[in-house]
């Protein structure tokens, strides 16, 4: 049996955080902003500010900037409780997590087919002139920094071996310049959109070897993952490193009856998220539908106790 519909009686001011404005987080965001205004006090107020969903997700709740931030890929956000990688002199220890929304996702490596490489080891070997297109590392994009930390520990050195690297903001920017022909590279994630279709078998994509994917779990708690056969046009399965899942962030002093509330309406609400979604196959859509609560309470950021309390609710059923 369901949890009972809570409810507050109270007003509450809330700040939420986002992507850019046009994506999935802002569309989480503006979900839990409409079902907290429906069982909150007649003046409640719910702000919802862009962002880029990446570390500044973190580094925003940490600050005080925002009550709730949303970030992906989850595994990512660990690294901030304790200040390793992009975190660094800016830990978050009282970082928590209200719940996850599956999304997945990889971070993957493709190369133009015409270079004749199929392995990281056939890469290095033959030392080409990249043309890689990729998300910025700048201390905010994790696309970039997991881009990053991947080609480093691959032995990769684009620039070193004379070639250029492209970086964007946004998927679909960078997309552009494999599709155009201006990248003959690409590292990067968001594999269910429609554009890899578009340009996937052109692309060999290179398996990542264990040791890198080793080292990135042991360093930083990144989990690999297989993309299976067919996934990318023409492509045998591979395994790569796993960029799954949205986290909704916030620390632990939100109060712990609104924690219980926003765990609630993840859990409980989740037919209005999954309505926006279920025009696309499950596996070629942003949010991986069904979604299952119990599932949702799994988090590599310790769980702020409210929705601690709901999601054990659904364990203890």
């Amino acid at each position: 049996m369901p949890p009972s519909a809570p409810s507050l009686s109270r007003s509450v001011s809330l700040h939420l955080q986002g992507d850019w404005g046009t994506a999935n987080l802002h569309r989480v965001c503006g979900w839990l902003a409409q079902e907290l205004t429906d069982r909150c006090g007649p003046h409640t107020r719910v702000g919802i500010f862009s962002g880029r969903g990446g570390a500044d997700a973190a580094r925003a709740v940490g600050r005080g900037q925002v009550h709730i931030a949303l970030t992906t890929p989850a595994a990512f956000a660990a690294a901030a409780l304790d200040g390793r990688g992009v975190y660094a002199g800016e830990a978050v220890p009282d970082l928590r997590a209200l719940g996850g929304l599956p999304q997945r996702d990889r971070l993957v490596v493709g190369v133009d087919r015409s270079l004749g490489v199929t392995t990281f080891a056939e890469l290095r070997a033959a030392a080409p002139r990249l043309r890689l297109a990729t998300g910025p590392h700048d201390g905010t994009n994790l696309i970039g920094w997991g881009a990053d930390e991947l080609l480093r520990r691959s032995g990769i050195d684009v620039t070193g071996w004379g070639g250029e690297i492209f970086t964007d903001e946004r998927p679909w920017q960078t997309f552009e310049r494999v599709v155009s022909g201006e990248a003959d590279a690409i590292v990067h994630e968001a594999v269910m959109l429609p554009a890899w279709q578009r340009f996937g078998s052109r692309l060999a994509f290179l398996p990542v070897e264990r040791h890198v994917l080793d080292g990135l779990a042991d360093d930083f708690g990144w989990p690999p993952a297989i993309v299976p056969e067919g996934h990318f046009p023409d492509c045998p399965e591979f395994e790569t490193l796993d960029f799954s899942d949205f986290l909704v962030l916030t620390r632990s002093d939100l109060p712990e009856d609104l924690a219980y509330l926003i765990a609630w309406i993840l859990g409980e609400t989740r037919a209005t998220i999954e309505a926006q979604y279920r025009h696309l196959p499950p596996e070629r859509s942003p949010l991986t539908y069904p979604l299952d609560p119990v599932a949702m309470g799994r988090s590599p950021v310790p769980l702020h106790p409210g929705a601690a309390r709901y999601y054990g609710s659904l364990e203890a059923a």
